[in-house]
């Protein structure tokens, strides 16, 4: 072979090179995020997409909308800003979990796009990141939004600057119960959907493991209680541990602990001191989820 004939030429197809800003991680970090907090909602993507984060939003909304009506004809805010109609938000941010976390990881994961993230000047554990940050703040929008139409329902009808200021720190407590919610769940979720490439099984993963411990925990209160509301309010040592098997009765303890109301919408008997149990189960759970993603990705990185 000649010396000709192993000559390497490089040939100028007239691409046109880029001569604007380099950005470097915080900008890549900042993209991914926004990118995914639109998916969360199905921005950029076809009408199909955006049905369950709409419909989802829209009835969470709902029952803040009739207060609105009910106030405005003289009547009191019936609905509570830290137990906004638990029963409903459990099933409605259960099922938006479920679909929106793989629709924000298990994608990347079964189409193998993650050594293309991981090129370019991000860190393993830059991408989890972006995604909890995008989802948390999904997961916040579904929760507070709700909580925000119920709050300017109510005061809009309100005269007198002492009655709108109650309902201000009423309102308080209550954004800081749907902050606890979001954190934990997106968090859940995420770690859940990250162990599989397909969605329909992350999906499954995610719904599965919500569902069956709030029927775990609800059964054991239950068969304590005897089905009566009414002893919870003395509720042993066995009723209060029964709320430790499922994020929503852990929330629900935890904001019994630091003062939140009881009634029909409580899950759990004021933990009273036990209340701290909560708080560190709930942290525990939170750690694990997080240090589990970050786990996953980082093992991504490697393969």
């Amino acid at each position: 072979m000649s010396a000709s004939a192993t000559e390497s030429v490089i040939h100028d197809i007239g691409y046109r090179r880029y001569d604007g800003p380099r950005l470097r991680r915080a900008a890549i970090v900042r993209a991914l995020a926004w990118h995914s907090f639109r998916s969360a909602f199905g921005f950029g993507r076809s009408a199909k997409a955006k049905v369950v984060p709409v419909l989802a939003l829209a009835l969470l909304s709902l029952p803040a909308v009739i207060n609105a009506v009910s106030v405005s004809q003289g009547n009191q805010r019936t609905i509570g800003y830290d137990t906004y109609i638990v029963g409903l938000r459990i099933v409605v941010m259960l099922i938006f979990v479920a679909v929106q976390a793989p629709e924000l990881v298990s994608r990347d994961l079964r189409n193998r796009v993650l050594p293309l993230y991981f090129s370019r000047p991000l860190r393993p554990v830059d991408y989890p990141f972006a995604k909890y940050v995008a989802f948390t703040a999904a997961c916040l929008v579904m929760i507070e939004v709700p909580v925000l139409v119920l709050y300017v329902g109510t005061i809009v009808s309100l005269h007198g600057g002492s009655a709108v200021w109650a309902e201000t720190r009423a309102l308080i407590p209550g954004l800081l119960v749907g902050l606890m919610w979001a954190v934990v769940m997106a968090a859940i979720s995420l770690a859940l959907a990250s162990l599989t490439g397909r969605r329909a099984f992350a999906t499954g993963a995610i719904a599965i493991f919500f569902f069956l411990t709030e029927i775990l925990a609800v059964v054991v209160l239950h068969a304590e209680t005897r089905g009566d509301p009414a002893a919870l309010t003395h509720a042993s040592t066995a009723v209060k541990v029964a709320g430790l098997f499922s994020p929503f009765t852990l929330f629900d303890g935890v904001r019994r602990w630091l003062g939140g109301t009881g009634g029909d919408q409580a899950l759990v008997p004021d933990p009273g001191s036990f209340g701290v149990i909560y708080v560190v189960v709930l942290l525990a759970l939170l750690a694990a989820s997080l240090l589990g993603l970050a786990a996953r990705y980082r093992k991504a990185a490697l393969s």
